[in-house]
């Protein structure tokens, strides 16, 4: 393979520690004002400006030199929290809610949640392949270039398991790496009314060993929220997840403050999800187990109800990521950037602090940040060209991309949806 440049770049990246960034950290972003980024193999080799990487190049041969137009490039988006693997659409039911009928109702009319499961029970593998692999060519086409996707509406061993197969198709069909996350614990299914203990007893026995051996997901999570499951219910599957040496997440305090996110601390999970009633001794239980918080602010967005605390969090150095939320119910979108402008303009955050939260710290979330999430040397070559001089044009020009060009480990690839 040739060496390729990318030369006279804006380049923006987050800097990677080791560790996710919080506090002051939060917004730490190295700036190359005329950067170049020199890529074999498909792997960063050297990065930084221009003068500087060039430096000695006249000495190598089959060098592809690509002028960027003194336009801005940051790393690809990485979304560490989807539920794009989905049967059907829930277009009437988002009528419904918008009139005003209360979940609860349109539960009781055969809709939310349980309206999905229903779906996923009745589709093929193929069926959730192709609709799993139309959103996330959605996703990449607007820069997503590191795609998380849980299961979560099959409720029963058979059904995760198709799920999950279906994911794994994915994940090597299309141009963009994809993490598998198994929630088997995203509801209670109607058979197991009023016994919620049973349930995650078959999870536990019966789930999660049969999602271990078919080994595309690594990660485990569960809804621990009021009518859910409960907090001692999520501790008993997430620890026997790590018993079985997968990672862990939770949907953590999103309506009521149950202690998910302590919950998180003490397991040291990889992130906890939601976060819009957490408090604050809980959050900083999160900042010293080092727990990423992923907030969804297009959740938020949808449900017309209050963001999560995203300023409180950074300012006792939680390290705060950034996700869609994609799901047929509450966040049907694929766009981290709008994401990211609604973090900077309803969320209290900086542009420089949402470029981390939708990269960097979002790729530690999934057990990805060896690999993506900033523009470092040995880490992949994954990077977008924005229509503007920095990131704040994402927030800046709204209701539109402004992402020009993706590269997926220095090739471009095609950002038209499919």
């Amino acid at each position: 393979m040739p060496l390729k440049i990318y030369r006279n770049a804006q380049i923006f990246t987050p800097v990677d520690s080791g560790k996710p960034c919080s506090g002051p950290n939060q917004g730490r972003i190295a700036h190359y004002d005329r950067g170049a980024l020199l890529v074999r193999d498909g792997v960063i080799e050297n990065i930084g400006e221009e003068r500087h990487v060039c430096k000695g190049l006249e000495k190598e041969q089959l060098i592809d030199e690509y002028d960027c137009g003194g336009r801005c490039l940051i790393p690809g988006f990485v979304d560490p929290h989807t539920h794009c693997c989905f049967a059907a659409l829930r277009e009437s039911e988002f009528e419904q809610r918008v009139a005003g009928t209360p979940y609860l109702e349109i539960l009781k009319r055969g809709g939310g949640i349980l309206s999905s499961v229903k779906a996923v029970a009745q589709a093929s593998v193929d069926d959730l392949y192709s609709m799993t692999r139309k959103h996330a060519l959605r996703a990449m086409a607007l820069g997503t270039t590191t795609l998380e996707i849980k299961s979560g509406y099959g409720l029963t061993t058979e059904n995760e398991l198709k799920m999950l197969e279906a994911i794994g198709r994915v994940a090597r069909d299309v141009p963009l790496d994809v993490v598998a996350t198994f929630l088997g614990a995203h509801a209670i299914p109607v058979e197991f009314k009023d016994r919620a203990d049973d349930y995650i007893t078959l999870v536990i026995d019966e789930m999660l060993p049969a999602v271990k051996a078919q080994g595309i997901a690594n990660v485990c999570d569960i809804f621990c929220e009021q009518g859910v499951f409960n907090i001692e219910q999520g501790r008993l599957l997430l620890q026997a997840a790590l018993d079985l040496g997968m990672n862990v997440k939770i949907h953590a305090d999103e309506v009521h403050d149950l202690g998910g996110a302590k919950l998180a601390a003490d397991l040291q999970a990889i992130s906890a999800d939601h976060l819009l009633a957490a408090n604050d001794e809980n959050i900083a239980a999160m900042a010293e187990a080092g727990v990423v918080a992923n907030l969804l602010p297009a959740t938020a967005y949808s449900l017309r109800k209050s963001y999560a605390r995203a300023r409180a969090m950074i300012e006792l150095n939680v390290p705060v990521a950034l996700a869609t939320d994609c799901n047929p119910g509450s966040s049907f979108t694929e766009s981290m950037q709008f994401v990211f402008g609604l973090a900077v303009l309803n969320m209290e955050m900086s542009p420089a602090e949402a470029l981390i939260g939708t990269t960097l710290n979002s790729a530690y979330s999934i057990g990805m940040a060896d690999k993506v999430g900033s523009l470092d040397c040995g880490k992949q070559a994954d990077f977008l060209l924005l229509d503007g001089e920095t990131p704040a044009i994402l927030a800046y020009h709204a209701g539109v991309s402004s992402v020009q060009e993706i590269y997926k480990k220095g090739v471009k690839i095609n950002n038209q949806c499919c």
